[in-house]
């Protein structure tokens, strides 16, 4: 006979874990510290650690996170930004917030990836950055494209524990970009979010701009 799988299963991985994860989620409504506060910098600093990276910052969502990491980059009206054809709609909904443009560009068929030629193919005078998606735990040439010389933002929302020759995901561009919503490989409960990056600069503008430039 037929037996539903479910899409994601939440109770299963949790199950052996939950005296850890109750004892931890009191210890919050104790402290009454619920936004940001020292559990998401203790989070902060071992999520950078485990990509790589210099800065982890945490953001509401993976959506906040790209335009965030886009707007500390400096882009705005009249700017292009090149993001896949073949992703979530979140990746190339973050970027009229900004005031740019989306550019759409093709993916390896192989990888379901960009590359290096078809971001090249897709960029003009006006691109100001582009967003590489890895998607379905493949990791991007993120190199090959920042050698085109134009920001890389990494949208890792589904890449959180990849690995490539070049380094973990979150380490590879100029900053990466990550969602926490409940399916993905590192999900959380409810929704969540985080930019990483190596640039002391950028992540200082990422804390202000995450926290309404406070």
């Amino acid at each position: 006979s037929a037996m539903p799988v479910p899409l994601f299963d939440t109770a299963t991985p949790l199950a052996p874990l939950r005296a850890d994860i109750d004892a931890a989620v009191a210890s919050v409504l104790d402290s009454g510290k619920f936004i940001l506060g020292p559990q998401v910098a203790a989070f902060e600093e071992e999520f950078a650690a485990y990509c790589g990276a210099r800065h982890a910052v945490g953001v509401a969502n993976g959506t906040d996170a790209l335009t965030i990491a886009l707007r500390a980059l400096g882009v705005g009206p009249g700017d292009e930004v090149v993001v896949p054809s073949f992703t979530f709609y979140a990746s190339a909904e973050a970027i009229p917030p900004t005031g740019a443009r989306p550019v759409f560009c093709d993916v390896d068929p192989d990888t379901m990836c960009v590359t290096a030629e078809t971001v090249r193919a897709a960029m003009t005078p006006r691109t100001k950055a582009v967003i590489v998606v890895h998607l379905f735990g493949n990791v991007a040439p993120v190199a090959g494209i920042e050698a085109l010389g134009v920001p890389v933002i990494e949208d890792a929302a589904q890449a959180a524990g990849s690995t490539a020759e070049a380094g973990r995901p979150g380490s590879l561009g100029t900053l990466a970009t990550f969602s926490f919503f409940p399916s993905k490989n590192l999900g959380c409960f409810g929704d969540g979010g985080a930019i990483t990056t190596g640039d002391d600069a950028l992540a200082d503008r990422v804390r202000m701009l995450r926290f309404h430039g406070s």
